[in-house]
């Protein structure tokens, strides 16, 4: 075919202009940004423009290619149906899912879920204007800390409190304070020296903070008598960190809170300790594996504690500093503060968090990480036997090309905390007589609600645990959209 005839046949396209400029196109303006719809509608026309191309371009184009476009529709119409369609179905990148791994705390699908109480707060504030860093009170410039500073004083029995955006920023930021100016000292047990997660640990955090690490004691053994030979005139601080996310058994010893407190004092040097994944709750009450709370640590004597918001605590990703005020205050005062502090969000949402753990058997209620942990095999199997019952009494399912089955597995908490902890759960088992556990699992994935699952022995599960009531409608539209596929 002539190039020619090719450019006569293309001009039949409609221009951007004229799509845009279509009444329906104009609706879908006042929805989305002009410049967005535009480059949808560009995009359309260019890939429509580059099939008609690639056919007139072949063997068989320029003999059929009045066969061809006259099943073609070069009318505007045409193209606002498919902009239509594409709009429909459009979606941010940051989207819910469902978690039906098991994994209660998961750091890639967001760890933490926040309570309702939590999300109502984060809401009135975000739509709004606040009294962010305005004291009512007295008319003038106030403290964004005060609103979840009070809370955490009363619950912890603290003398002081500040917040920034994450536990690894509280580590930093406490430690740069300790060791600000001369070079100084940060006294540490080796087996203490642990990877927070993403390649990010302890002795990197010390060094960029600009604290000389010193190490005592062994891998596995360390005594107190060790904190004290370390002591000189350069120490600025006695370091004691959690081990949230491994754990050391067999021929192992390591002092508790309290007897670093008591050389602390002895001393006259500060201690702090990073609790990691912080609990208001003690977790025995559950049945699960004892995990010291942050109570237990500041009434232990620890002049400093920092611990995670969005893992046991259950609530918004910030890093809370809790402590003796002098030292509290000296990390506030540390131009690093402004850096790291947290926006109006996290603290309206931290602030409804911590005012549910005034009364504990509240935050038990009310905090989903906690009731998603707290749940026993028997709740979660008839949670199970729920949702069967809905898959099999909704019509839109074809369920001759699926088998379901409940069975026993493990669950776990995620998030760094309780790590060689399993909790025993129930999971829904689903084959598809046509496709793989793996191909099964990505068109789950493809759904516009995701649902992510786990594949174990060749089989798709959802871990009951995990999945919500209110998740139950995406899952049988999931299995819908996969019955038709």
């Amino acid at each position: 075919m002539e190039t020619g005839e090719k450019h006569e046949i293309l001009r039949r396209f409609p221009s951007i202009q004229a799509v845009l400029q279509d009444r329906e196109a104009v609706k879908f303006i006042e929805s989305f940004p002009h410049g967005f719809v535009k480059e949808k509608v560009e995009n359309l026309i260019k890939t429509e423009k580059a099939g008609v191309i690639e056919f007139l371009n072949s063997k068989d184009g320029a003999s059929l290619a009045g066969a061809y476009l006259s099943g073609f529709d070069f009318s505007v119409d045409y193209f606002i149906k498919k902009l239509k369609d594409e709009l429909s179905s459009f979606s941010y990148s940051l989207k819910r899912v469902v978690n039906g791994t098991g994994v209660v705390i998961h750091t890639n699908l967001g760890r933490s879920i926040l309570p309702k109480k939590a999300i109502e707060n984060i809401a009135k504030i975000s739509s709004s204007y606040s009294n962010l860093e305005f004291n009512l009170a007295e008319g003038k410039r106030g403290k964004r800390y005060a609103h979840v500073e009070y809370l955490l004083k009363k619950i912890l029995k603290c003398e002081k409190a500040i917040v920034v955006n994450n536990n690894a920023a509280a580590v930093f930021i406490a430690l740069s304070s300790f060791c600000a100016g001369a070079k100084k000292e940060v006294v540490v047990s080796r087996g203490e020296l642990v990877e927070i997660g993403g390649s990010f640990r302890i002795p990197d955090i010390m060094k960029s903070s600009g604290a000389s690490l010193v190490e005592v004691g062994t891998t596995n053994k360390t005594k107190p008598k060790d904190y004290e030979f370390a002591i000189n005139e350069n120490t600025a601080l006695l370091l004691k960190v959690h081990q949230s996310n491994f754990r050391m058994t067999g021929f192992v010893s390591e002092p508790t809170s309290a007897d670093i407190s008591s050389i602390g004092r002895k001393y006259n040097i500060p201690v702090m300790e990073d609790l990691g994944s912080g609990s208001f709750i003690d977790l025995n009450r559950f049945g699960l594996p004892c995990e010291p709370t942050v109570q237990e640590i500041v009434a232990a004597g620890v002049d400093v504690v920092t611990f995670s918001g969005d893992k046991l605590l259950g609530g918004p990703q910030a890093g809370i500093i809790a402590g003796k005020a002098k030292y509290i205050d000296m990390i506030a005062s540390n131009p690093l503060n402004r850096v790291l502090r947290i926006d109006k969000m996290t603290l309206a949402a931290l602030e409804a968090i911590l005012f549910e753990y005034i009364d504990i058997e509240r935050a038990v209620k009310n905090i989903p990480v906690i009731y998603l942990m707290a749940q026993t095999e028997a709740e979660i199997r008839k949670k199970s036997l729920k949702l069967l019952n809905r898959i099999k009494k909704f019509k839109n399912i074809d369920k001759s090309l699926f088998d379901f089955r409940i069975s026993s597995d493990f669950s776990i908490v995620g998030g760094g905390a309780l790590p060689d902890y399993k909790l025993k759960t129930r999971v829904i088992g689903i084959a598809h007589k046509k496709i793989s556990a793996s191909e099964l699992g990505r068109l789950f994935r493809s759904y516009s609600v995701p649902i992510i699952g786990k594949i174990k022995n060749d089989e798709y599960l959802l871990d009951m645990r995990t999945v919500l009531d209110s998740d139950f409608g995406d899952i049988l539209n999931a299995l819908s959209f996969i019955s038709k596929r």
